[in-house]
C-alpha cells in the first residue's frame, strides 16, 4: 500500500520548500486594523442612514416592467433607495432618479420608525433631490470635502440594495473627475469611481471616508460590469442642496458640453501664466448647443470663465446661475496647448 498523506495534512518537515501560509503577525495586524476601521466607519455613519420608498401613480401606458398595483384608476409603481440625513430637522439627501415626480415618499429611519416625507426639491441634471420628514433631533451625517478625495482611498458604502436595510460595502476609490451617462440621456459630470459594491436600492445613500465623513451619494452602478460603481461628490451635494433648501428648484445656465477635470501640463501652465494645474476638457459639444455655436471643441481645455480660473467642475457650476443665462461670457481654453478666448451666451438650462 502506498504510503500517502492527505496534501492538508503533509508535516512541515516533508513540504520542502513549499511556502509557509500561516498569517504573519504584522498581516494580522493590518487585517484587524483595516477591520476596525470599516466598524467604526458604519457605527457613525449607520443611524443617519435611511431607506426610501416611493410611488408613482400613472396611467396604463409606459409599465415598463416594474412593480404594478391597482388603486384609484390608476396603477402605482413602487421603488426604493436610500438617502442620508445631513440635518437633526430631517433634511435627507438622496438621488433624483430615486424621488422625481414620486406621488408619495415614506421613509424608514434606523430606529424602526416610519414617516412621510416631503420632497423640498430635485436636479436630475446632477441627480441629486432633497426631502424632509417632520422630526426633531435626528442623526446627521457629516460631511467631508471631496476635493482631498485621493484614488486608492478606502470609502465604504451603506444603503438598502433590494430592501435589505443597512448594507455595508467597503472597497477604493477607481478613479476621479470620470462622467457618466445615465437614464435618460443626461450626462453626469466629476463623479468618482469606486469597487465598493452598489445594487439596486443604493442609489442616494452615502460614500463615507475612513473618518465616517460622507464625501460622495451612490448614484449608479454598471450593470454589466464589476467593481465600477459612481458616486455625486458631496461637494457638488451640498451646492447643489443649498440651493434647493432655499429655492425649491435649479435655475442655471448651461454650456452645453460634457466634460471632465484633466491636469494642464506645466509648460501651458508656465507659457500662459495660468494658477493651480488643473482645468475641464469637453468630452462632448451639444448640437446647436451654446459651446457649438460659440466654436467649442471637444478637447478644448477650459482654464478661465469670464477671467475667473476654472479647475473643476464645480467651479463652472458655481459660475452657471441664473444670472448668468444670456448674458456674454468670455471663456480662455486651451487648445493643442494654445491659448484662445472664446465669446459666447449661456442659455438657460431646460428643465427636465
Amino acid at each position: 500500500m502506498n504510503n500517502v498523506l492527505p496534501l492538508a495534512f503533509t508535516p512541515a518537515s516533508q513540504a520542502g520548500s513549499s511556502p509557509d501560509r500561516t498569517p504573519h503577525n504584522g498581516d494580522l495586524e493590518v487585517l484587524d486594523a483595516y477591520s476596525a476601521a470599516v466598524t467604526k466607519v458604519v457605527d457613525l455613519i449607520s443611524p443617519s442612514v435611511v431607506k426610501i420608498d416611493v410611488s408613482h401613480h400613472l396611467t396604463r401606458r409606459g409599465m415598463g416592467g416594474r412593480r404594478r398595483d391597482r388603486g384609484h384608476g390608476d396603477e402605482q409603481i413602487t421603488g426604493s433607495g436610500s438617502g442620508v440625513i445631513f440635518t437633526p430637522d430631517g433634511f435627507i439627501l438622496t438621488n433624483s432618479h430615486v424621488v422625481h415626480r414620486a406621488a408619495s415618499i415614506n421613509v424608514s429611519l434606523f430606529d424602526g420608525r416610519e414617516l412621510k416625507a416631503q420632497l423640498i426639491g430635485d436636479d436630475p441634471y446632477t441627480d441629486m433631490a432633497v426631502i424632509r420628514v417632520v422630526a426633531d433631533n435626528l442623526p446627521s451625517a457629516t460631511f467631508g470635502d471631496s476635493k482631498a478625495i485621493r484614488i486608492g482611498q478606502l470609502v465604504i458604502a451603506v444603503g438598502n440594495p433590494y430592501g435589505f436595510q443597512a448594507t455595508v460595502t467597503a472597497g477604493v476609490v477607481s478613479a476621479l473627475g470620470r462622467s457618466l451617462r445615465v437614464g435618460g440621456g443626461r450626462l453626469i459630470d466629476n463623479v468618482i469611481q469606486t469597487d465598493a459594491a452598489l445594487n439596486p436600492g443604493n442609489s442616494g445613500g452615502p460614500l463615507v471616508n475612513s473618518r465616517g465623513e460622507v464625501v460622495g451619494i451612490n448614484t449608479a452602478a454598471i450593470p454589466w460590469a464589476q467593481g465600477i460603481c459612481f458616486s455625486i461628490p458631496v461637494n457638488t451635494a451640498k451646492l447643489i442642496a443649498g440651493r434647493l433648501i432655499s429655492e425649491g428648484k435649479i435655475t442655471r445656465a448651461y454650456l452645453g458640453i460634457g466634460g471632465q477635470v484633466v491636469d494642464v501640463s506645466r509648460a501651458a501652465l508656465r507659457e500662459h501664466q495660468l494658477t493651480g494645474t488643473r482645468g475641464v476638457m469637453v468630452s462632448q459639444v451639444e448640437y446647436q448647443g451654446p459651446s457649438q455655436r460659440a466654436g467649442i471643441q471637444e478637447g478644448d481645455v477650459i482654464v478661465e470663465f469670464a477671467s475667473q480660473r476654472i479647475e473643476s467642475i464645480d467651479d463652472l457650476h458655481r459660475h452657471l446661475t441664473n444670472e448668468a443665462i444670456g448674458k456674454e461670457v468670455t471663456l480662455t481654453i486651451l487648445r493643442l496647448e494654445k491659448k484662445l478666448l472664446v465669446k459666447m451666451v449661456p442659455l438657460e438650462l431646460p428643465s427636465k
